[in-house]
């Protein structure tokens, strides 16, 4: 088997699952928006966009997808130059969002114009299990497979004891939430994690992508529990976002409301990514929606709002 030892991963999940397998020491080069494990923003930066996130609202950056998306076929730029420069053995991308990461146009069109070409291995898990799947497959490219089976049967047997925990127990309605304004639902494994933690999805079915909703939608389904996961925020930035929402007509008629079980999470480290912190993400939703059987939810009060994995908004 070939060994790469060289990578240059084009998107923040891949270069977990590089760190994951144990294959770290061999990134090369990373996205901007590459933030796990600590230490990998030291890394060249490979890509870029024009839409600030951080200071931008929900709105404004749903307008500014859509304009870009209209007139190009990516929102990110990818440095030709510095890919060369860096001269990979192998890249990580996808091609299952055009929202999330570089377009797999732009990235064929630089690697074709490389003197020695990469291989390319595009990663477009839609479910949890896909999710696992991809990350022994890496493992299995960067001859790391025996490492990355091992710790992914761990993965799979955290996932059974938590199903093994709910089994039996009544099944909340839920409702997830992967964009505020406007509200879209949290499609792909997001429905296959909250089934697994004894809840019903009220919006979105396991594999699918998200669609876009109304908050009309969102009210008359009536959701005992609402989780609050814009994609890329953590959970300071989502609860911040989500203080304009009581003032909607019929708010506070939400049977989740009424009971005190709206959650903002941290959509960027366990929900948002296809990586293997999306298991504690499953974890974290148990403890929100039997908080009798996983005793330590979470609350708001944890000292650093990027450890915060829920703030309670209700």
């Amino acid at each position: 088997m070939e060994r790469y030892l060289r990578i240059a991963s084009l998107l923040p999940s891949a270069t977990e699952i590089v760190h994951f397998v144990g294959a770290g020491d061999a990134l090369v080069g990373v996205t901007h928006e590459c933030d796990y494990p600590p230490g990998v923003e030291n890394l060249p930066r490979l890509t870029g966009t024009s839409i600030d996130q951080h200071s931008m609202t929900s709105a404004e950056i749903d307008a500014a997808v859509g304009e870009r998306l209209t007139d190009s076929d990516s929102l990110y730029s990818l440095d030709a130059k510095l890919l060369e420069e860096l001269n990979p053995d192998l890249i990580l991308t996808q091609g299952l969002c055009d929202v999330c990461a570089v377009s797999s146009n732009v990235v064929e069109q630089a690697t074709s114009a490389l003197p020695k070409t990469p291989r390319v291995l595009s990663m477009n898990p839609t479910t949890l299990s896909e999710v696992l799947d991809v990350t022994v497959e890496v493992g299995d490219a960067l001859d790391r497979g025996v490492e990355a089976r091992e710790k992914v049967s761990t993965l799979r047997e955290r996932l059974a004891r938590v199903e093994e925990t709910v089994a039996g127990l009544p099944r909340s309605r839920v409702g997830c939430i992967e964009w505020l304004d406007p509200p879209f639902s949290a499609g792909h494994w997001v429905p296959e994690m909250v089934r697994l933690t004894g809840g019903e999805e009220l919006f979105a079915r396991a594999g699918e992508p998200s669609k876009r909703l109304s908050w009309e939608q969102v009210f008359r389904a009536a959701p005992e529990v609402l989780v609050l996961m814009p994609c890329g925020f953590d959970a300071a930035r989502a609860a911040g976002e989500a203080r304009a929402l009581p003032g909607m007509p019929g708010w506070e008629d939400l049977p989740a409301v009424e009971n005190g079980r709206v959650w903002a999470v941290d959509a960027n480290s366990y929900y948002s990514r296809p990586a293997p912190r999306l298991v504690e993400g499953v974890e974290i939703l148990a403890r929100i929606l039997h908080p009798e059987v996983f005793p330590e939810a979470p609350e708001p009060e944890a000292a650093s709002p990027l450890a915060v994995p829920a703030h309670r908004l209700a």
